[in-house]
């Protein structure tokens, strides 16, 4: 791809009403920015929610069920209506879509989430608009993304996009409640640290599993990847086209300014922890300021089964500091713990801090 794309997720409460029924304006307008930012040579990926709800309201729901069946059900009904509508309001703009489903066990496996990125940039090479969603009818409560924001950041880190846009049905990020009449809208977040302070995180649609901090920590994941956000209403005409050359709208996240590498950040967002490792505070002080392997001889603590390979998280204490793979399995490291010349409990290239 000559260009990085820009990724764009949209939530339930706005492709579809509290009844369930499909909003066909939204639909068409957004389809409306894709189309003019495509026209342009800007990569375009949809990341779009909504097949639940369509599910729902076809088979005479009338709420989000909290059953795990019923969900599956009703995405499995859901999912082709949702593509259709998409397939449809972009061919009347001459653009190509192509359904994409994919499951947080995609992203676990390094291969699969190699794979999925090649898929990906083969269609946006080929001119087609991926309109991507979760594998609902056959995820599991273990194995999920939790929402399609973390699915639509996991989607800009794949492509190593510019710019990850998340519409919702607010104008963007808030101090407060914005039920508040105080509340203020914040146009502009460059220290993410800001963003434990502001409220407002706890408000959810009647059909979305997501919410505004669902939205900031898909930011946040995006930032690590290099990559700017905008949270905004999707309701609000030309607002796609708008955030992509970026004009003032809703609230924009910047990206930070040392980002991590591709694979440190699936190392960091995409591989499941199966273990703990409680290290002393040299050990800490050696993988943070001088960037060293952890070795078994700063290991106080083994927890969890885990096998050489898998992901295990790194802690002082309760305080967890870093992500690394494990070089050997939970039964040799209890072994090795706090043993000097026995070789490397995380190599340093396999290991990513998590206050980067």
């Amino acid at each position: 791809m000559a260009r990085r794309a820009v990724v764009v997720k949209v939530g339930s409460s706005t492709l579809v009403d509290r009844l369930g029924r499909a909003r066909p304006r939204v639909f068409a307008r957004i389809a409306a920015d894709v189309a003019e930012l495509a026209a342009d040579g800007v990569p375009v990926a949809l990341v779009s929610s909504g097949a639940i709800a369509l599910g729902l309201s076809a088979s005479g729901g009338t709420g989000r069920p909290d059953r795990l069946a019923e969900l599956q059900a009703a995405s499995a009904v859901g999912q082709p209506l949702l593509h259709r509508r998409w397939e449809r309001a972009l061919a009347r703009h001459g653009c190509r879509a192509a359904q994409v489903l994919l499951t947080a066990g995609d992203v676990h496996r390094r291969d699969t989430y190699l794979n999925a990125r090649r898929t990906l940039e083969t269609l946006l090479r080929w001119g087609v608009v991926p309109v991507v969603n979760e594998n609902d009818s056959t995820a599991t409560d273990e194995i999920t993304f939790g929402d399609n924001d973390a699915l639509a950041a996991q989607v800009a880190l794949l492509l190593r996009a510019r710019l990850l846009v998340l519409l919702t049905d607010i104008d963007g990020l808030y101090d407060r409640d914005p039920a508040d009449p105080q509340a203020r809208l914040v146009p502009d977040v460059r220290d993410h640290s800001l963003l434990d302070r502001l409220e407002g995180a706890a408000r959810r649609s009647t059909w979305g599993s997501g919410g505004i901090r669902s939205k900031v920590l898909a930011a946040e994941m995006a930032s690590a990847g290099g990559i700017q956000s905008v949270i905004a209403r999707g309701s609000r005409p030309g607002v796609l086209a708008a955030a992509a050359a970026g004009e003032q709208v809703g609230t924009r996240l910047h990206a930070s300014r040392s980002p991590l590498s591709a694979f440190k950040l699936w190392l960091r967002y995409g591989k499941p922890v199966r273990g703990r490792l409680v290290i002393d505070e040299g050990a800490r002080r050696a993988i943070e300021e001088q960037g060293t392997s952890l070795l078994p001889v700063g290991v106080r603590q083994v927890e969890g089964s885990f096998e050489a390979g898998d992901a295990v998280e790194i802690a002082e204490g309760a305080q967890p500091i870093a992500v690394g793979l494990a070089a050997r399995p939970a039964s040799e490291l209890r072994h090795l713990a706090g043993s000097r010349g026995v070789g490397e409990a995380v190599h340093r290239d396999n290991l990513v801090l998590l206050w980067r």
